[in-house]
């Protein structure tokens, strides 16, 4: 990809990858190269440090002259708003949730890697560098990630300043536990719930600069447009949700920080409401899209129990430390009671592929050998289709070796939660699991400054594709999205600023009005078609369609069938769309009509790409 560097790390190569089959001939046409025009060279450990120094600053006075908009709140979003708010800059911040607080973050909740080495088991800055690549398949940018690892024990150190309540050991030193694809163990933890801790922090980080003065809020905002003047990101066009007014908003840069598109598959372990809108729109105007197909698929998920869901519900991958992955040897034992299954007729598959990392294999491989598992007739659980669709997470041996109480001193709200969900008790039976759709990988193009192409743009966290490579290791969401917003945005976005003042923007500028106009011409096409199907509907036709074709098995006849698929569904949704309701209210019929339709042209996108 643009912006590698040779061997010795010190000479810039910079160039465009070169491709070397085109099985996606006819489904593109081929644009200009690009290549990381900021990408850092020297020795891979002193990129970062010096390019904190070479980057320009801003100084104080001029700070309050400048205007930034963050779209999105959750850990890169709130954290950059609290972050560039502290600094002294003017920033306005958009959510669609009715808080901050309920940001998609909120439900990360197995932990956040950091490379403190706390454990003496071998941790440096340089293995979660090289775990992070290796797990990543080679394809994330190994300068972004180097800076990852580097800042990773700084945001344990400003959480806890925050008073994150991070898991700790009896001698009161915080604790850790490992996570998959690693053998040491940088996980830390609050219980199954740190997402929403870590999250919390950041919120009241932000909150206090909004009681300062410097960040001021929107909620309940939802970014429809982006505002493009004489080629740089000058704002943004959102609708009131509430009211459904449409406002313009203008600043002197944008961040966009609104998360994933795993949705896109309908059945995902997102929130409903996670959606792409807004990186779809900014892609619209310009901004690249890179490696969308990259799409995480998490192994611990509670099964898929019928046509009736409209969202799965994840297990933390933490579980994977105390509990034993399995199915039985025998496929007429699959209708059984777990526990009446001896333990010479289980298939504990995992330990028995790979050894060394066992029920801790990275998650495209756990995902992946789980789905061999029920392909083979060894699924356990109901019918769902054709097949059973789950494995057994099983704690027995845990608990033989902690006891309950310490078995649910560490996972106390998961094994709830899988309770209230599944009618059973996994203190007492084994849990079901099966792999589903969770992360993203892909995401809008930026360069070393986190800046998409069009100037102006920023990208953090798991909207952009920088850090990802093609799967994840657990953990690293929460550390990236932390890692942009609190340490690498503030210091790269500067370098942009230091050209401010900027000459200030006029919502009568014809750029302005232009994106104001599409808008409310695509709201008003929506209202107007008034034909027969619901936006829900299409939206999980799409789903069906991207999770048989472009999930965790692909062929080039089956994306070629999804794309053709996709092209009649577009052309069905947009003749047949019913939306209730009017324009200038609450509607959340408007609402879901204007995310899927961006999801069926990021599905279509996904299949070419992939």
């Amino acid at each position: 990809m643009a912006g590698s560097t040779l061997h010795d790390g010190l000479t810039p190569l910079n160039e465009a990858s070169v491709q070397k089959s085109d099985d996606a001939h006819g489904y593109y046409t081929l644009g200009e190269k690009i290549v990381d025009p900021v990408a850092p060279t020297g020795p891979i450990a002193e990129r970062w440090t010096t390019r904190k120094f070479e980057n320009r600053l801003v100084n104080p006075a001029n700070r309050r002259k400048l205007d930034v908009i963050i779209v999105g709140t959750g850990l890169a979003g709130g954290a950059a708003a609290a972050t560039l708010g502290e600094a002294g800059y003017n920033v306005k911040s958009f959510c669609y949730q009715d808080s901050p607080r309920r940001a998609h973050s909120i439900a990360a909740q197995g932990g956040i890697n950091a490379a403190k080495n706390y454990k003496e088991d071998g941790d440096s800055t340089f293995r979660l560098f090289y775990d992070t690549v290796k797990g990543g398949d080679y394809r994330s940018r190994e300068s972004n990630v180097y800076r990852l690892a580097e800042v990773s024990a700084n945001i344990i150190d400003q959480c806890v300043a925050q008073g994150v309540p991070f898991a700790r050991e009896y001698g009161g030193l915080l604790d850790n536990r490992s996570f998959g694809g690693v053998q040491v163990s940088r996980t830390f933890y609050a219980r199954g719930q740190t997402g929403q801790q870590l999250l919390i922090g950041a919120y009241q980080a932000m909150e206090r600069q909004v009681a300062a003065g410097t960040v001021e809020q929107f909620t309940r905002h939802e970014m429809l447009e982006l505002v493009v003047v004489d080629g740089k990101a000058r704002g943004i066009i959102a609708r009131d949700m509430v009211t459904g007014e449409i406002e313009t908003h203008l600043a002197d840069v944008v961040v966009l920080a609104t998360g994933g598109y795993g949705n896109v598959f309908f059945l995902s372990t997102n929130a409903m409401g996670s959606n792409v809108t807004a990186a779809w729109r900014a892609h619209r105007k310009g901004a690249y899209m890179a490696n969308p197909c990259y799409t995480q698929i998490h192994p611990t998920c509670i099964p898929v129990s019928g046509e009736h869901q409209s969202k799965l519900t994840l297990m933390s991958e933490s579980l994977r430390n105390d509990g034993r992955i399995w199915v039985p040897k025998k496929k007429e034992d699959c209708t059984k009671d777990p526990r009446d299954i001896p333990e010479e007729d289980r298939d504990y598959y995992l330990e028995r592929i790979y050894p060394s990392f066992g029920n801790l294999v990275p998650r495209d491989i756990a995902s992946r050998q789980a789905k061999n598992m029920c392909d083979e007739g060894r699924g356990v659980g109901p019918m769902v289709g054709d097949f059973r669709r789950g494995v057994y997470l099983d704690f027995t041996d845990a608990i033989k070796r902690l006891g309950e109480d310490g078995v649910r001193e560490k996972y106390d709200n998961l094994f709830d939660m899988y309770e209230r969900i599944t009618g059973e008790n996994p203190y007492e039976v084994p849990m079901r699991i099966y792999p589903a759709v969770h992360y993203v990988m892909g995401g809008l193009w930026v360069d070393y400054h986190l800046q998409s192409n069009i100037q102006g743009l920023f990208v953090s966290g798991e909207a952009n594709f920088s850090d990802h490579g093609a799967n994840r290791l657990g953990a690293s969401a929460l550390m990236q999205g932390l890692a942009d917003g609190y340490f690498v945005l503030p210091n790269t976005i500067r370098e942009y600023l230091a050209d401010g003042p900027f000459e200030k923007v006029d919502e009568s500028h014809p750029a302005v009005v232009e994106a104001q106009q599409n808008v409310q011409e695509r709201i008003s096409k929506f209202l107007s078609i008034n034909g027969t199907r619901s936006a829900d509907s299409y939206h999980k036709e799409l789903g069906n369609i991207m999770w048989e074709y472009c999930g965790m098995e692909r062929t080039e006849d089956g994306l070629r069938k999804a794309i053709d698929l996709i092209r009649e569904l577009k052309a069905d949704f947009w003749s047949n769309l019913k939306v209730l309701g009017s324009a200038d209210t609450l509607n959340q019929s408007l609402e879901k009509a204007g995310r899927v339709a961006d999801f069926i042209e990021l599905g279509e996108l996904m299949c070419i790409d992939a």
